[in-house]
């Protein structure tokens, strides 16, 4: 079996998991405990911080822990909606976001405040004119991923973040940058990001940790009360093993983020002229997108029934996102960027890592073509 699922999650280094077992065998103490073993294990977590606000390239005070990029979403977005409801009840985001944004601010929604979801064009691409003119004085915040975890699509921050500063100063910027890092550059300070998010296991780092990076002078509303942890935003005792691992692979991620450019996205770039080519598959990823995301459709086919015959073939792939691949609805993010209820139903996403080879990647487009032709009679008894 070959794994061609990244964007779901990836295969730890083994330096990470490593550094994971060492520090659950040595460094069990409780970093609140103010015995040694409890102030080493307090070290450990200030280090890591450090860490990973250097791969940002912003202030260790400004890393807040989490459990992944739910959370982290989850507290950005609803810790300012609660926390600044005084200057206004009103969100601004897109209708391609993940589900830990957009059900998040449909959550809100059905509190009372009032959402703007903005359209993408063809491409997957929000216009930053958009952005401009939907922000206003009463907005609070608005939120944006990086790269869009079915198709890739890369978002223009840096336009968008002088867009929302310039309409409003007071309205804060939200990116989910958890398909971005060590993928692509990440420039938050251009970007004028005011909360970003990021997930270790998107990272080859351990699941069940993430950060949260507040710029400093922002202030959230914690949604996990009781204790003093994070500084107050987000009790509960830290996950040693997992921050530490963490800060590890983001280290590592950031080092290889040129070479995961240049080798990761040469195969995608060879993915994409093979489909172009073909006389039934459609291409639903462009060029100029993240080097490690290929979706496509088999317009008449349920998208399920070809991943399972390319999974025959020894191929694994997915559909939508992890979190969405187990409904049956047509792909929200398609249907959004002007795609036909069957594009968006007979979609597969490949995503693809530095551990996959171009040898893997001939086998990969031979299983498509053998999946295309065995099913193909299937796809026209369907259509008659």
């Amino acid at each position: 079996m070959v794994y061609w699922d990244h964007a779901a999650s990836t295969p730890p280094y083994d330096e990470v998991v490593q550094t994971m077992a060492e520090v659950m065998k040595k460094h069990y103490g409780n970093p609140s405990s103010i015995h040694r073993m409890g102030e080493d294990a307090a070290r450990l977590i200030q280090r890591a911080r450090e860490v990973c606000a250097a791969s940002l390239q912003v202030q260790p005070s400004e890393i807040i822990w989490t459990s992944g990029a739910t959370e982290g979403n989850n507290m950005a977005i609803k810790g300012a909606a609660m926390q600044y409801a005084g200057r206004g009840k009103h969100i601004v985001t897109t209708e391609i976001e993940h589900p830990s944004v957009y059900d998040t601010c449909l959550a809100l929604q059905r509190q009372g405040y009032e959402v703007t979801f903005l359209p993408v064009d063809g491409k997957g691409k929000v216009d930053p004119a958009h952005v401009a003119s939907a922000v206003r004085k009463d907005t609070i915040l608005v939120s944006i991923m990086h790269v869009n975890n079915e198709t890739g699509a890369v978002q223009p921050l840096e336009d968008i973040g002088r867009a929302v500063k310039e309409a409003n100063p007071l309205t804060l910027f939200h990116i989910d940058g958890v398909q971005g890092f060590g993928k692509l550059p990440v420039r938050l300070k251009a970007w004028k990001a005011d909360l970003y998010t990021l997930s270790a296991h998107k990272i080859r780092g351990p699941k069940g940790t993430g950060i949260l990076y507040k710029r400093e002078g922002i202030t959230l509303h914690p949604l996990l009360t009781g204790g003093k942890q994070e500084a107050g935003m987000r009790a509960g005792t830290e996950n040693i093993p997992g921050i530490v691992a963490m800060s590890k692979a983001m280290r590592m991620a950031a080092e290889q983020t040129e070479a995961f450019m240049a080798q990761v996205g040469a195969l995608r770039d060879e993915l994409l002229a093979w489909i172009g080519t073909h006389p039934v598959l459609e291409p639903n990823s462009f060029k100029e997108g993240a080097p490690h995301i290929v979706n496509l459709s088999f317009p008449g086919m349920k998208a399920e029934v070809l991943l399972h015959s390319l999974e025959e073939h020894g191929a694994l792939v997915s559909t939508k996102s992890a979190c969405s691949s187990k409904t049956a609805e047509p792909s929200r993010v398609l249907l959004a960027m002007g795609r036909s209820g069957d594009a968006a139903s007979s979609a597969i996403r490949i995503s693809m890592g530095m551990t996959n080879t171009h040898e893997e990647l001939q086998q990969l487009i031979s299983a498509l073509n053998a999946a295309v032709n065995r099913l193909q009679p299937l796809r026209q008894e369907g259509m008659k």
